[in-house]
């Protein structure tokens, strides 16, 4: 098994970049199993340790294929994953974090990530009819019995991360963070260095859109959720497509892809960021493991920025209903 540079999320040690898992089952069109198995099996052999999924990726059948994958495996990994989402995949929104809920959500991931404990629990959005308060002290009580080890929000806003840090500590924060989603930077990822919260960037990569591999939605399947996230809508797309065309040509004079410029512009976010790049593919987790090789000068992070300014930007990252629970 290959060694990869490590970096800390609070507590915990782990590959300075991760895998996400969501879109082997979940999101970005059909999917096979043994080729996602053989990426996860390869991610392992690579160095790879936090493996990322979520109770709602699939409806509960992205973990089971994490723990298919993890089976005889299981101590060489940080096993992440989250619950929160008690609706369907394309069902009304309905967000959970009444300690019940917790529970029930924890012990349905362990039956079905076949382990007795998860390393990262986070809950994936908050529910704001539950006082932050109680949702972590119920997650709380899960580490006090083993079946958790360490806590995490997913796209919390600052205050609520204060408010959950103080009734027991915040590992990580896993919230968008690219070059086209940096919403973050002005007041959640401070307090996260305040507090000692790692980040986990979720799609540094833009939903796939920063490598330059898609040139339009046409090549995207019909179940494919980014068709209808407004940066892929029709102008949008067009206009964001720009951004890579420039991220393209410094790429080039690197001798390396869009994607992994953009990737390692994520990773130079300070030693307490751990990307999670998701892919189903071998080829381009190789090329995603690549980036961490690409040391940037300040020159080049500002060309970076240049290429792809934050008010540049063409659409919103979700529509109206989901960016309502973003950030609270």
């Amino acid at each position: 098994m290959t060694t990869l540079p490590t970096r800390r999320l609070g507590a915990l040690t782990v590959s300075a970049q991760g895998l996400g898992c969501m879109g082997m089952s979940h999101g970005y069109g059909s999917s096979d199993d043994a080729t996602s198995l053989a990426t996860l099996h390869h991610a392992l052999d690579l160095g790879v340790t936090l493996l990322d999924t979520a109770d709602f990726y699939g409806a509960g059948r992205n973990e089971e294929l994490v723990g298919r994958a993890l089976a005889g495996r299981r101590d060489q990994v940080v096993l992440a994953t989250k619950f929160g989402f008690a609706n369907k995949l394309g069902e009304p929104t309905v967000v959970r974090g009444d300690p019940a809920y917790v529970r029930q959500a924890c012990e349905a991931s362990l039956r079905r990530l076949g382990t007795d404990h998860i390393d990262l629990y986070y809950q994936h959005r908050v529910d704001p009819s539950v006082p932050i308060e109680e949702t972590v002290g119920a997650m709380a009580e899960l580490v006090a019995e083993g079946k958790v080890r360490y806590l995490g929000l997913s796209e919390a806003g600052a205050a609520t991360l204060r408010m959950a840090h103080a009734v027991h500590p915040i590992t990580a924060l896993q919230s968008e963070w690219s070059l086209w989603s940096r919403d973050l930077e002005d007041e959640i990822a401070p307090v996260c260095r305040e507090l000692g919260i790692g980040l986990v960037p979720f799609s540094p990569l833009g939903r796939g859109f920063l490598t330059g591999r898609y040139t339009s939605t046409d090549t995207m399947e019909g179940s494919d959720a980014r068709r209808n996230m407004p940066r892929f809508a029709d102008g949008n797309f067009e206009r964001n497509l720009a951004i890579v065309r420039r991220l393209t040509e410094l790429a080039e004079q690197r001798g390396v892809t869009a994607g992994q410029l953009a990737l390692a512009w994520v990773q130079h976010r300070g030693d307490d960021v751990v990307p999670i790049p998701g892919t189903r593919r071998r080829q381009y987790l190789e090329e995603n493991l690549a980036a961490l090789d690409l040391s940037l000068t300040d020159e080049e992070l500002a060309a970076i920025e240049a290429a792809a300014p934050r008010e540049g930007v063409a659409g919103e990252r979700y529509d109206a209903g989901a960016l309502a629970y973003v950030n609270r």
